[in-house]
């Protein structure tokens, strides 16, 4: 999938989730997230042992202007042990709370349920992140599947800078930090779009 095209299913993927009204993430929580990432259809597949792999985009709120950052690129892989069959395809949605959260998931490597709290997050439009799990996770998880998995995690999963995919899109192979913190490379399009689609589900500027 070219860079522009995992852009725009981004856009997609949050736009229909956003739509659904019961199972929506919560406004509250989107009103207050450090940063946003979304990776469109994750293909998780296996018998007995199963693998995940696919490829997403971050962004991340300037504290001082509200503005988001243009899109920096990352993938997961990661596998998991137990009883499953069949095949999904996952649309994932990471809601980053706080800024421990943010900079772990900038690293190089992240690995889901060890560098970092992230809880399966409040469904609903009137929800909130009212449980104590969720109030001390600092990543919050939400995800749409098609398809029939049993013994489903994310657990285990490792999220990583796509420098290849921050190099075919901005001409640099940029890392992570430096897309969305830093601010280098531009706003490439559907950049613009993409933003935009944050400001209308979370707020802030473009």
């Amino acid at each position: 999938m070219k860079e522009s095209d995992r852009i725009t299913a981004a856009i997609a993927v949050l736009g229909e989730v956003m739509g659904a009204s019961d199972s929506a993430v919560p406004g509250s929580i989107l009103e207050r997230a450090e940063a946003i990432a979304v990776f469109p259809s994750l293909v998780k597949a296996g018998f007995v042992v199963g693998g995940s792999r696919g490829h997403g985009v971050i962004s991340v709120r300037d504290p001082q202007s509200g503005g988001w950052s243009s899109p920096a690129f990352l993938t997961v892989t990661g596998g998991s042990i137990g009883f499953q069959i069949g095949a999904q395809a996952v649309d994932l949605v990471l809601v980053v709370q706080n800024r421990r959260g943010l900079d772990q998931l900038l690293k190089n490597q992240f690995k889901i349920g060890a560098d970092a709290s992230v809880a399966a997050g409040p469904v609903g439009r009137d929800a909130s992140a009212s449980t104590d799990i969720q109030l001390r996770a600092q990543i919050l998880s939400y995800s749409r599947t098609r398809g029939l998995f049993a013994g489903v995690t994310l657990n285990g999963s490792t999220i990583r800078q796509d420098r290849d995919a921050n190099e075919r899109f901005y001409g640099i192979a940029y890392r992570t930090s430096q897309i969305v913190t830093q601010r280098l490379g531009g706003s490439p399009e559907p950049s613009a779009e993409w933003r935009a689609a944050l400001v209308k589900h979370a707020g802030g500027t473009p």
